[in-house]
């Protein structure tokens, strides 16, 4: 497994999953073309873009380019990585048949592809380093009220709100969001507030 300092951001869940088994770093999806209607997930990923940079790495159709150019407009780009995959003709193992332009997608690259591509899109390599995280635990959500509690639901959508991350996070993608964007202690000044402003 191979360490990446940037998050990095993908179109679905085929491409997240075949990314997770080559690097270890923060993968998001745009679920295709819902981050065009999706304000909380683009929000986040202009967070996490702005904390430790954003690679884009969408598939090489015209889906994908739309895509990628939609993040390039939205994020400022000093911010932004962009990897790029061959074109490749063919189809995915999954797939009854090919996609519209008969090229594979992110999903269907072999792990020498998608490391070329990240490598030349100027990642981050950290080899032997560990990742850079808040330190934030399920405990120290637990012992902020965010978890475990009658209440804890409404004060993490409460959270997410403030924060406008998206409302749909599990409390373990919250997890890996708020460690990406906080420390424990900016965490906890930012659920004080949030119980002084709801009082």
């Amino acid at each position: 497994m191979v360490k990446i300092r940037e998050a990095i951001v993908v179109e679905g869940r085929y491409d997240r999953n075949t990314l997770s088994q080559i690097v270890d770093a923060p993968i998001f999806e745009t679920r295709g073309f819902g981050i065009f209607r999706d304000k909380e997930q683009m929000a986040l990923l202009r967070a996490v873009a702005v904390k430790r940079g954003l690679i884009v790495f969408t598939d090489s159709d015209g889906a994908g380019f739309v895509i990628r150019n939609h993040l390039k407009s939205a994020i400022p780009n000093r911010y932004l990585k962009h990897a790029y995959i061959p074109d490749i003709p063919g189809k995915e193992k999954r797939k009854a048949a090919p996609g519209k332009e008969g090229k594979l997608g992110v999903e269907g690259m072999t792990r020498d592809v998608i490391l070329a591509a990240l490598k030349a899109s100027g990642a981050t390599f950290e080899e032997g380093k560990e990742m850079t995280a808040g330190g934030i635990t399920k405990q120290d959500l637990c012992s902020l009220g965010l978890s475990g509690g009658a209440d804890s639901s409404r004060k993490r959508l409460a959270l997410q709100k403030k924060l406008n991350l998206p409302e749909y996070l599990s409390a373990n993608a919250l997890l890996q969001v708020l460690n990406l964007l906080y420390t424990m202690d900016e965490l906890s000044d930012l659920v004080k507030a949030l119980e002084r402003d709801n009082g």
